[in-house]
This record gives structure tokens, C-alpha cells and sequence, in this order.
């Protein structure tokens, strides 16, 4: 995903006869690719308006009933491996993902995983914010079995929607701003995933505290080639022994999470800047060499830099 400014769609941009076409259309562009069936109302109208910020997009939806689908053959036409936060804005939805079903409240917040196939069923006009989050962004040991779990319209789920919604609309008055707290809403949402996941209750323990701190730190130090346990340890005000402890329960290890951290960076440098070098990427990611970035690209990627490249084209 490229950052890009405020863009907005309406289906009155269009005659009413194909009103429904465009936005299912819009959905699948802005989105995921789904199938989109309109509900039993006569007249639809539907807007998104949506944005991108350090690679994390927001889509905000108002429209009519409808039931979206995303199926086996969907999943297999495009590469998107995201995880989608549906917070209910207005009206209600009923969301089912691996046989788990909830239905969504307004304040409600509830994940799903793209990468398999759901079922969004709107009954009646609604209006609902997607928070669309490359899964290499969040802790990968907490992204199992977070589908269709619903973080209730109260309680600490509740305050990460809030913070979510906020920003959406801090982009409209204060862009800068908005950009500058894209870390600490990925903060958030990794610590919601780990809710949903059962892997970090609310009341967390002082290891998994201790992780989420080491993550941050890393996120908002990944640039830094002089990064390692000792830096990470120090920034954390923890020894190294306690470090390797908390990341050991997460089975994910601080080499790890820097690789996949600096190559998540990578991928949305190479998408962004087509023309900027590789060399010059693998500076701005923290990569000692151009020769070092193309190693950890493939091993979390499988592709080298440059097919990734030509795919993102």
C-alpha cells in the first residue's frame, strides 16, 4: 500500500442503475477483493472514503444492507495477507470467519484475518471503519485465532477502537500529526490482536509487558543499524536475560524481529519509491548492505527486492 491523500467514492458519482456495480467495485479495490450482494432495499447509495499512513489504511464506510463475501477463489486471485479491524461505526453486522460468528454493536470491534474466507452481513444502513494492517506489522505469534473475536463496545477494546476512530479523523485537520502517531496505533492494535488471541489478557503478565515493550522499541528504533540485545535491552531498562525470556514465550527472537520488522519497512520503501535504489533501501531500513537486505528479503518474503518490486507494479 502507497500512502496516499483523502480519497473519497460515492455511488452517486453514477447513474442509479449501476450504483451497486461501482460499489462493489470501490470495496474490492480499496479493500480486499470480495463478492458484494445488495440487501432488499430499493434505492442504494453507499461512500468510502479512505487513506493510507505508513502503510496502514483506513477506510471508512456508510451505505445501505448488503452481504459481503470473501471466498476460496477470491483469496487466491490477489497476494493480500492483512488483518482487517472492523470497528461498527452505526447499525449493526453480523461477521462469521472459520465458524466463529459475532455480531457487531456499535463501538464493537472485531478482526479478520484475509487471508481465509468470511462473511460480512449488513441488514440495514450502517456505516463501519476498516483498519487494514500488513500482518508483518504485528506480533506473529498472536495472530492465530483472532478471527471473528469481537472486542465489545466497552472495556480496554473499547479505547483501541476510540484511539483507531480518532486518528481516521485527525488525518482530515492534522495530517503531520496523525502520521506521527501511526506507531502507537500499532501498538495498540498488536496488544487488541493479543487480546483477541487469548496470548495477553488485559491484565497482562510482566513478561508479556515486557515484550510489548521490546516491540515498541524496536518498531520506533528499527532504522538504527546499531540495533542489537544489548541497545534493545537498555532502551527497555531490562536485562538481556529478562529480554530473552519475554520474546521466548512469543517464539519469535530479537534477531527475528528486527529482520522482519526492517523488511516489513522494505517492502513498503520498494512499493512507494519504485525508482529509489536498493542500496539506498537498505540504508534507510537499517541493513549494514544493499547484500544483507537482499538475504533477509528473501527469507521473510521469499522474493528477492526486486521481483517484489515488479509485483507491486
Amino acid at each position: 500500500m502507497n500512502d496516499r491523500t483523502h480519497t473519497r467514492w460515492t455511488s452517486t458519482d453514477v447513474g442509479q442503475a449501476d450504483a451497486f456495480a461501482y460499489w462493489a467495485d470501490v470495496v474490492c479495490d480499496t479493500i480486499v477483493g470480495v463478492a458484494v450482494r445488495p440487501g432488499a432495499t430499493g434505492v442504494f447509495e453507499g461512500r468510502i472514503e479512505t487513506s493510507v499512513l505508513d502503510g496502514i489504511g483506513f477506510a471508512e464506510l456508510a451505505a445501505g444492507g448488503q452481504r459481503v463475501a470473501r471466498t476460496r477463489r477470491l483469496i487466491a486471485r490477489d497476494d493480500e495477507d492483512v488483518l482487517l479491524a472492523n470497528i461498527q461505526l452505526r447499525g449493526r453486522a453480523g461477521l462469521e470467519q472459520d465458524g466463529q460468528a459475532v455480531e457487531l454493536a456499535p463501538g464493537a470491534m472485531a478482526f479478520v484475518d484475509s487471508s481465509r474466507p468470511y462473511t460480512l452481513d449488513f441488514a440495514d444502513d450502517f456505516s463501519q471503519l476498516v483498519v487494514k494492517v500488513p500482518k508483518n506489522r504485528l506480533p506473529h505469534r498472536s495472530l492465530n485465532g483472532v478471527t471473528a473475536v469481537e472486542l465489545g463496545a466497552s472495556g480496554p477494546g473499547r479505547v483501541v477502537a476510540d484511539f483507531l476512530v480518532g486518528l481516521n479523523r485527525l488525518q482530515g485537520t492534522a495530517p503531520e500529526a496523525a502520521r506521527a502517531l501511526v506507531p502507537h496505533a500499532v501498538d495498540l492494535l498488536g496488544t487488541a490482536v493479543s487480546w483477541a488471541a487469548g496470548t495477553t489478557p488485559p491484565q497482562a503478565s510482566a513478561a508479556a509487558l515486557t515484550r510489548e515493550r521490546v516491540h515498541r522499541f524496536v518498531r520506533r528504533n528499527i532504522t538504527d543499524p546499531a540495533l542489537d540485545a544489548a541497545v534493545v535491552a537498555a532502551g527497555c531498562g531490562v536485562s538481556r536475560r529478562t529480554m530473552y525470556r519475554a520474546l521466548a514465550e512469543d517464539g519469535e527472537p530479537l534477531t527475528e524481529l528486527i529482520r522482519r520488522l526492517r523488511v516489513s519497512l522494505a517492502q513498503r520503501l520498494v512499493s512507494a519509491h519504485p525508482d529509489r535504489t536498493l542500496a539506498a533501501v537498505a540504508h534507510e531500513c537499517g541493513f549494514g548492505s544493499e547484500a544483507q537486505l537482499y538475504r533477509a528479503f528473501r527469507t521473510v518474503t521469499g522474493m528477492t527486492p526486486g521481483s517484489y518490486r515488479s509485483r507491486r507494479r
